[in-house]
C-alpha cells in the first residue's frame, strides 16, 4: 500500500547544493580572513555550519586559498577559500567546527 501512495505522490525540483550539512544564520558577527604572509581582513560572519561558513568581505580569494578565520572569541581557524564572488568568499573549514564556539555563533540574543 504504501508503494502505491508514494508512486502518485508529487516530487519538488532537486536543489543544486552542494553543502552537506545545513548552514545556520547568525546575527552580524564580525570575521577576520588572513592568508599567509598577508594583512588581515575583516568581514561579517552571514552563516556556519560545523564544516564551514560564509563570509562578506571587501576582498576577492582565489578558490583553493588557503584562510585563517577568526571569530569574536575564537581562536585562528584553518580554512579553504571554496568560492568567491559579489562580495562573500565561502569557506571550508580543515577540521569541524568547536560545539562549544558553535553555539555560540548561532545563539540569537533577543
Amino acid at each position: 500500500m504504501g508503494y502505491m501512495n508514494s508512486r502518485y505522490r508529487a516530487v519538488k525540483p532537486a536543489l543544486i547544493e552542494q553543502r552537506k550539512v545545513y548552514r545556520h544564520p547568525v546575527e552580524i558577527q564580525p570575521a577576520t580572513v588572513r592568508q599567509h604572509g598577508k594583512a588581515a581582513k575583516t568581514g561579517q560572519l552571514i552563516d556556519v555550519s560545523i564544516y564551514g561558513c560564509r563570509i562578506s568581505i571587501n576582498s576577492r580569494f582565489a578558490e583553493g586559498s588557503r584562510l585563517w578565520l577568526r571569530f569574536e572569541g575564537s581562536h585562528p581557524i584553518a580554512a579553504t577559500a571554496m568560492w568567491c564572488r559579489d562580495g562573500h568568499v565561502g569557506c571550508r573549514f580543515d577540521e569541524r567546527l568547536d560545539q562549544v564556539l558553535f553555539r555560540g555563533l548561532t545563539l540569537i540574543s533577543e
